[in-house]
Order: C-alpha cells, then structure tokens, then sequence
C-alpha cells in the first residue's frame, strides 16, 4: 500500500487579529494558497486624508502562483471591502460569495472598472468545492445582514472550520442557524476552529433582532417630526427593518448616498427588504410631505465629513436642511478615534434643532450581530475542536475566548492568541506554532487603490504635529560655492520670535554649507546636513522634530 504524503497546511491572518476589521485569512500547502475574506478597516482622525486601511499583500504577491480561490463569507465591508485593491495586485482565479455578497462584490467591482478582472461563484449551505488539494463546504449562521455563512476546509492534516461573523440568534429575522450541522461536523471531528471574538467580553446571549425590532418601533412611535437614520449601507439586516417600520408607520423612505441607493435595490430584488416602490420617494418630493409622514435614510453614522448626514447637518446637501423637530438616529457604533468626529456633528445637528439618538440599542450595530459569551460556549462545545484559535477582535477579546475554551475542556496548550503575520502549521492532525509571513497595512486615500506606504503616513503624522521646515538655496557646483542665500519658509512650527530664529538658522546653515563645499561632497551630503542642523536647532528651541525638506538649486 502506498504511503500517503504529508502536506502540512499553515493557517495564518494578514488582518482581523488583534483588531476589529480588514478580516483576511489564508491557508496555504506546498501547492496552493485559499484566502477566506478581504476586509477593509475604517480609519479614525488619526489618519488624516485615508479613507480605508487594507492588509499589505506583499506575501500574496511573492506567492501569486499558488492563490487559489478567494472565499467571501458574508458582504459587510470589513470582509469585502478590499477585494478591488487585491485583484489590483494579484490574479484571484474565482471568488465564491453567498448570493448577497456577490451581488454587492459585482456593484463594487464595477465602480472601480473591475467587473471582468474575476469569476464570481455563488454558493449556499449545501454548496461543496474542491479546490485543489483542500474540499470546501458551508454551514448557515445568523449575523447582522442576510447570506452569512461559516466555511469547512477538510485537508489530509485535518479539518479547519471558520465560523465568520455569527451570532446565535433563536429568533431571527431570516433563516436559522445551521446547528444541527454544526453538531454533526463535531461530532466527525474538528482539528482546528477559528471563531468571531468580537464581543467576547460579554456575559449572555447578544439581543435578538426581534429586540432590535421592537427598539426601531418605538422610535418611530414617539417621532412627531421626520425621521433620519444613518448607518452603513452594508448593514442590510438594519436597513431592513428600518425600512419596513417605515412602511408600518406609513412613511416614505428617501435614501440619500450612491452606496445606500444600490444596496437597498440590490437588496430589495432578492427579497430582503420588502417594500413597496410607492413608498420610495426622491429627496426632491420631501418638501411635499409632511414631516411625520418622513424617513430619510442615509450614510454618514462616523461622522465622515463627506458623507450624506455631514452635509445634511452643515447644510450644504442641496435638497435636505435640518428643521426643529427632526429626529437624527445614528444606527451604529462608534469606530475607535472617530468620537470627536461623531459629536461635531451632533453638535451641529443639536444647534439646528434636531433630536440626536446616539445611544439606542440601534447604536449597539457592530455587537449585536456577534456572539456574546454563552453563544461561544456553546458553540465550543458543538464544534468540540482539538485545536483552537480565537479570530476576529482585539487582543483582549482573543484572550478572553481562549480562556473561555479553556474553561471548557480545551487544554490551553492547545488554544493559540496569535497576531497577524504569525502562523500555525497543521500535519498529521497536530498543530503548532509556525513561521511568520509578511504582513502589515496599506492605506487608501481616495480612488489610488495601490494604497500608500506607512513611510508616508509617518510623514503625515509628523507634519500634523510637528510642522515643517523648507530651506531653499542654490550652489554653484564648478566653484563649490554658495551662491544664493538660504531661504526659509517654516510652516506649522511655533517659536518665541520667528525672524530671530531664522537669522539664527540661515547663519548656521551658511555655515555648515560652506563647511562642506571645502571637501568633496554630493547632494545627499549637503541634504544631510541641512536636515542635521535645522533639525537640532529646532528641536532645541521647540522638543519638536518638524520635517525638514532641503531644495537646492546647481549652477553647472
């Protein structure tokens, strides 16, 4: 009889541990790569200019051969929203997505002139795939938008489940979790579980979505005036029942945002929102209605000052001003660092007479589609894993689950907190810490999808803080001479008396430049040496590092 050959699989994270977002997990062999979601993270104030963070591919690309297959699990943007910047870097032969997903890859895709770069497979819970060496299958889970699924990957090491993002909701809205299934697969045998951790620190079960129901009535219950509600457009299990309470309380919905627009006909031509296109109107008829007869549904819940609820709110959206009476629901959590972006616009939206529901269980969106602590376990406790490696959240919520898993039976050995980058090797049904890959972010602003190098948000960041310097001045290069002065333009940096500072400066530079033209020298010398002596200067009279951009000028 033949012996079959080992073919070790590592299983590692270039986003989604040790933070909330860009989710993106690959398991590779010998042969083959196969990627499960590609995420962005939004980003706080303190990354001026960027509008997503998406993982570095610089692994993928130095392994472009052996990618497989992208594995979409469910359509919200912390798991497909970087699939354009991917497909921009290395060829993804198929991508296989839920129904839902797809439909909202396919939108995204065509705004970015991508449509035909990748084949998009849909799939559903009794899909299976073989992919190379690894056999691919699905079960159904809950989660906060319709078409959420957990992935299977069975491989001669052992089988690897990835539960996506899931909750055990017992009531839901759409159709149930896959228990049963789930239960089987535990009980055939599972080598290794990776699971959401995003809300485990807390105790109990997540609220239902019929809780959440029951919250956006009585809202529309106590509004006299017109409804507004901001959230993300991926949130289409919100923006359902949002809109369907509308329709109950016999208001028209006008959706404001290119992204709302689209996912709410996408999502209404499957069936997901189920409403009338006589309850649709255009932000042009508000004027018309009266305002309890008014919803507004729109982008803008982080306090982005481009989208739809900012311009509302400053009042530059050219149909939709603020009037008292309004009532202005942020139907999401506030992303970490975007607070301060958050209150200005309540302020705003306050000052122009508008009510502001920031706190409602609506507020709760990123949390109530995740499991809380009792889901876990007994989702532990069904799947029944050898190996164990808690995903999706910050370092403390991983912690926390591997914990939990413990305390369930798991031996903690066996229970691996791992970063992104870092890997776990699975042969022989057996796993152990491996090697690191390289990893890291990429940060897009605007429409650049090759993102930009940390080098150059390093370089933002100081000149938020600290200022800069330019020293212009010309050489004359045949007689190693100066032959323009310096000029000093100083921008952002604060000192007691700034034409002393620069007389002070322009000696010193003079100085040090005639110092080093009376040796041999080069460009990036001179450079040098002015960033040397502005820098130390500066940084004595200020404890600030401005940066220091040298041009100089040459008289060949």
């Amino acid at each position: 009889m033949e012996k079959s050959i080992s073919k070790p699989v590592s299983i590692y994270a270039l986003g989604g541990l040790g933070e909330v977002g860009k989710n993106m997990y690959c398991f590779e062999n010998e042969n083959q790569i196969v990627i499960i979601d590609c995420g962005v993270k939004f980003p706080g104030v303190e990354l001026p200019g960027i509008d997503y963070i998406v993982p570095d591919f610089t692994h993928l690309k130095n392994n472009k051969n052996k990618i497989r297959a992208l594995i979409i699990t469910h359509g919200h943007e912390d798991h497909i929203g970087g699939i354009p910047f991917l497909i921009q870097h290395v060829n993804i032969p198929v991508i296989y997505a839920p129904r839902l997903a797809a439909a909202l890859i396919k939108n995204r895709l065509e705004e970015y002139r991508m449509s035909d770069r990748v084949k998009i497979v849909e799939y559903n819970s009794d899909s299976t795939f073989k992919i190379g060496d690894f056999d691919i299958s699905f079960f159904r889970v809950t989660h906060s938008i319709p078409d959420s699924f957990g992935v299977v990957i069975d491989t001669s090491e052992g089988r690897i489940v990835s539960t996506g993002d899931f909750k055990v909701d017992l009531t839901p809205i759409g159709p149930d979790i896959e228990l049963q299934k789930i239960a089987k697969l535990g009980k055939e045998g599972v080598t290794l579980l990776l699971s959401d951790s995003t809300n485990a620190e807390e105790e109990g079960y997540t609220p239902s979505e019929k809780n959440v129901n029951d919250s956006i009535n009585e809202i529309f219950n106590e509004a006299k005036g017109r409804i507004i509600v901001s959230t993300f457009s991926s949130n289409i299990s919100r923006i359902q029942q949002i809109c369907e309470s509308a329709v109950k309380h016999n208001r028209k919905i006008a959706i404001i945002g290119k992204s709302m627009e689209k996912a709410v006909e996408i999502s209404r031509g499957f069936g997901y929102i189920k409403i009338p296109d006589s309850s649709i109107i255009s932000t042009e008829d508000i004027r018309t209605l009266k305002g309890s007869e008014i919803l507004i549904l729109c982008t803008g819940s982080q306090g982005e000052p481009n989208a739809a609820l900012s311009r509302i709110a400053s009042g530059e959206h050219k149909d939709v001003h603020i009037i008292p009476g309004d009532t202005v629901v942020f139907s999401s959590s506030a992303i970490p660092g975007n607070g301060i972006m958050i209150a200005h616009i309540v302020n705003m939206l306050t000052r122009a007479g508008a009510e502001c529901i920031t706190n409602s269980i609506l507020a709760d969106i990123h949390s109530s589609g995740h499991p809380s602590r009792q889901e876990l376990r007994l989702i532990l406790k069904l799947f029944n894993p050898k190996y164990f490696m808690p995903m999706h959240g910050e370092f403390r919520m991983l912690r926390l689950h591997a914990e939990l898993a413990a305390s369930l039976g798991i031996p903690l050995e066996n229970c691996f907190v791992i970063d992104n980058g870092d890997t776990l090797t699975m042969a022989k049904h057996k796993v152990s810490v491996g090697y690191q890959v390289e990893h890291g972010v990429s940060y897009i602003d605007g429409k650049d999808i090759n993102g930009l190098a940390t080098a150059v948000m390093e370089d933002r960041k100081i000149l938020t803080e600290d200022g800069m310097f330019i020293i212009a001045l010309a050489i004359d290069s045949h007689n190693n001479s100066l032959m323009i002065e310096p000029s000093i333009y100083n921008r952002g940096v604060i000192t007691r008396n700034n034409e002393k500072t620069n007389a002070e400066l322009d000696l010193l530079i003079k100085n040090a430049i005639k110092e080093k033209l009376n040796s041999k020298t080069n460009f990036a010398e001179l450079k040098n040496v002015i960033k040397d002596v502005v820098g130390s200067y500066i940084y004595g009279k200020t404890k600030r590092h401005p940066m220091v951009i040298p041009v100089i000028m040459s008289k060949n």
